[in-house]
């Protein structure tokens, strides 16, 4: 663990409201099918989108289109075209391999950047509802973007600028639940692990309805409040340290605009579309959305204290224990259950941090 930390408090954003681009509330304006739950719209987050980010949310499809299915970097045998509606016929050990080098930031990797009302074209996400009965719902949102640039770490032991953890491929997720309608707790989905937060305690949309979250220049790791996060100690979130995130109020996206929308049967491990004509083969592909981790022979990577440059692709939705019995997932972490977006002074070890206050 480290011993000093030089950090800086942020200012409080818990349950305040700021100036956005307006959306429609209207369920049918916002294109979702019949059958989806109006709770479900009505408290959707909005993202904010980093203001330097060059990778944004991407198209599902255009990604198939620019990626060939590999394991150990050898071609497999795959459908052709590739599509949302065959990709459960690839294998587990697959890796959705792109045919350019990323090193040369090809175009396509770059996304969609959405229109001025935070409107993206193409489908870019997807809302997963799962329904446990007894007025008890869990409803996901998945963000997916093409690549994620991992970010730079601290000057460390005489080393500058050092970049690790760049992937192709990326899902994000927040989820939301519910009791009889009603908005309890919020789950931000960040790296390998996350942070959970009351309802009542996040940023508000200008509806004062609709939960806000930032997404992390490069990362895409969402988090509840803007600025700098350092997230080298999971459940440990401060705005500064060696592995930070930067968020702040860029470009608005309003994701609602470009999903599908699907129903997930627990029991049966199975996905419906809401409106019956949304591919759900994709949801069952069990391999990775990105290239294998590049081996040390190839020029590309780079590897210091076990960490590299390049790392593998994510596995998709069905993935995220979409099933799950606390708001957050069974990863090893302790689960806390924030109250507070801003950060207060906690113990650990004899050292004192900045950080968020808890409520168990």
């Amino acid at each position: 663990m480290r011993s000093t930390f030089h950090v800086l408090a942020l200012a409080a954003f818990a349950g305040s409201v700021l100036s956005a681009p307006t959306t429609k509330n209207n369920i049918e304006e916002r294109q979702a099918p019949n059958g989806v739950p109006d709770y479900v719209l009505k408290y959707a987050p909005v993202v904010y989108l980093h203001s330097q980010d060059p990778y944004f949310p991407s198209d599902l499809s255009t990604h198939l289109s620019h990626v060939t299915p590999r394991a150990n970097f050898n071609p497999v045998s795959a459908p052709s075209p590739l599509s949302l509606t065959n990709l459960d016929q690839l294998g587990g050990d697959v890796y959705l391999t792109s045919n350019d080098d990323v090193t040369q930031n090809p175009e396509w990797i770059k996304g969609v950047r959405p229109d001025g009302n935070g409107k993206m074209e193409g489908k870019t996400a997807a809302v997963v509802v799962n329904d446990k009965g007894s007025g008890n719902v869990d409803a996901f949102y998945f963000y997916f973007y093409t690549y994620n640039w991992g970010g730079l770490v601290a000057k460390i032991l005489g080393f500058k600028g050092l970049n690790f953890g760049n992937h192709v491929g990326d899902w994000e997720h927040i989820m939301i639940r519910f009791s009889n309608g009603q908005p309890q707790h919020v789950w931000y989905s960040q790296h390998s692990n996350g942070q959970a937060f009351t309802y009542s305690a996040t940023e508000k949309h200008t509806d004062n309805t609709r939960p806000v979250a930032y997404s992390a220049n490069g990362s895409h790791a969402l988090y509840a409040i803007g600025g700098g996060h350092d997230h080298t100690i999971p459940n440990l979130n401060l705005p500064g340290g060696v592995l930070v995130d930067e968020t702040d109020r860029g470009v608005f996206w309003d994701p609602l605009q470009s999903s599908y929308y699907y129903k997930y049967d627990a029991g049966a491990n199975s996905f419906t579309a809401y409106d019956g004509s949304a591919p759900t083969q994709w949801l069952k592909f069990g391999g990775r959305w990105g290239d294998q981790e590049y081996p040390t022979s190839d020029k590309r990577q780079v590897k210091i204290f076990g960490q590299a440059k390049f790392v593998g692709g994510p596995t998709g939705p069905a993935d995220k224990q979409l099933n799950r019995n606390n708001v957050c997932p069974e990863n090893g972490q302790k689960c806390i259950l924030r109250g507070f977006l801003v950060p207060r002074k906690v113990e650990t070890d004899g050292v004192v941090f900045e950080g968020d206050e808890v409520v168990e």
